[in-house]
């Protein structure tokens, strides 16, 4: 029964998360067709400050409750409420932050004067993406992944009929207006998300007044989880975050115009990467799955079947990838044209395709080494790995050859991280297999 389940919730989220992908494709191709691409590339200068404040009004406590709930040993209604107020506590601190500092980010960071509008939009929306986060992890703890699926799929399918339906008429308001209304279309595609899930809830449920009590105990317990858990996250985010302001700082220091610059940058994170990592949604279902397999295995000691998992999990994520990078490099322009009505990138794309095949196995490695009990080692390798990007990025702008050094620096990141990972998974296996008890304990 509980194999049936496993098989069944895999496929689940390997449907929902090519649906996801799918309607995010469909998304970005009507903005562009829409904005055009220095419009997607103000977006997407903005997007990585979006991605930071998402990762920080959560805080990692979506994670914390999956597993506290998977636990089976607390009252749920309670531990939902007492982290729902740590979450809506620290959305206050950041809804203040943004209103304080959101201009001076805007104007002397990030160098684009139409970055302020967008950037105190997110005031509004960040409440809603930690709100809809909680509640989706509940669902996740009960390994009930079909609300979490249809909630995902009717948000970005509300969010693109309010951006098909609003864009064009805000759009003679200037870019800047008109990426602030691609940003407040979240607020309605969040409440929808959330009403999906509060409907999927049971129907029969009786509350008392200590259901809505603060446990701190609980709390604490949260946050133990959600602190390490999501420090990982924060610095990949924080590099995200750093990545436009470097380039735009050292570009602009270079002669290169904001136009250029904010053109360039929409065609590579607006275009070619979002192809590239297209097949991604197959490798994070994969990953999804394969957390309870190998946590089960290394903790009964059978290292043989979790091997054997982990080279099952990295083939298949192959699998996919490997006939779409030979695509990517072969017709990219064909990719482009179909989806976002462009060519622009070409060289980009034949130059990255070949990278993502390290990106797509990532993940599976990462997820061996939080099951082996070394999440340690996942940070490790996110920190070494930002500092390195950032890094190169500065230091390869600086020789005048456009955004061609954020591709450099990219893509030496990811071979570091995937490479430094495979190091970690192979010296944990033998680590484990050389001292059983110990790995046993620390799994």
């Amino acid at each position: 029964m509980k194999k049936e389940k496993f098989i069944i919730s895999t496929l689940i989220l390997i449907v929902g998360g090519f649906l996801t992908k799918a309607l995010g494709m469909v998304i970005k191709m009507c903005m562009s067709r829409i904005m055009g691409s220095e419009g997607i590339g103000l977006y997407m200068l903005i997007l990585p400050t979006f991605s930071l404040l998402i990762g920080l009004g959560q805080f990692g406590l979506p994670i914390a409750l999956s597993k506290l709930v998977a636990e089976e040993k607390k009252n749920n209604r309670n531990l939902f409420f007492s982290l729902f107020l740590i979450s809506m506590f620290i959305n206050v601190v950041i809804i203040v932050l943004i209103l304080v500092f959101g201009r001076t980010l805007a104007i002397h960071l990030l160098h684009e004067k139409r970055a302020v509008l967008p950037i105190l939009a997110m005031s509004v929306v960040i409440p809603l993406t930690s709100c809809s986060g909680i509640v989706r992890s509940y669902f996740f703890g009960k390994q009930e992944m079909l609300p979490h699926v249809i909630s995902n799929c009717l948000e970005d399918v509300v969010r693109l009929g309010l951006i098909v339906f609003l864009l064009p008429h805000f759009l003679n308001k200037g870019l800047e207006v008109a990426v602030t209304i691609v940003i407040l279309t979240n607020i309605v595609s969040e409440l929808s998300s959330i009403l999906v899930l509060f409907f999927f809830l049971p129907k029969k449920i009786h509350f008392h007044r200590s259901d809505f009590s603060f446990r701190k105990d609980y709390a604490k317990e949260a946050m133990h989880i959600s602190i390490p858990t999501t420090t990982s996250r924060l610095i990949g985010s924080l590099g995200y975050f750093l990545e436009p302001i470097i380039l735009t700082g050292t570009l602009t220091y270079c002669g290169y115009s904001s136009s250029f610059i904010v053109n360039e940058y929409g065609v590579l994170s607006g275009f070619v990467l979002p192809l590239l990592l297209l097949p991604s949604f197959f490798t994070s279902a994969i990953s999804q799955a394969l957390l309870p397999i190998l946590s089960k295995a290394t903790s009964d000691g059978n290292y043989t079947y979790a091997k054997k998992k982990v080279k099952q999990g990295i083939f298949f994520s192959l699998l996919i990838g490997i006939p779409m990078t030979i695509l990517f490099l072969l017709i990219p322009s064909f990719f482009l044209k179909l989806i976002y009505h462009t060519t622009q990138g070409v060289p980009y794309m034949r130059f990255l395709a070949p990278i993502c095949l390290f990106q797509y196995i990532q993940a599976p490695l990462a997820t061996t080494l939080d099951a082996m009990g070394n999440s340690s080692d996942n940070l490790k390798a996110t920190l070494i790995g930002t500092i390195l990007r950032s890094s190169l990025l500065f230091l390869f702008s600086l020789l005048h050859i456009g955004l061609w050094g954020l591709i450099f620096s990219t893509s030496i990141n990811v071979i570091f991280t995937t490479l430094y990972n495979y190091h970690q998974v192979k010296k944990a296996f033998r680590k484990a297999s050389q001292h059983p008890k110990i790995a046993f304990s620390k799994a």
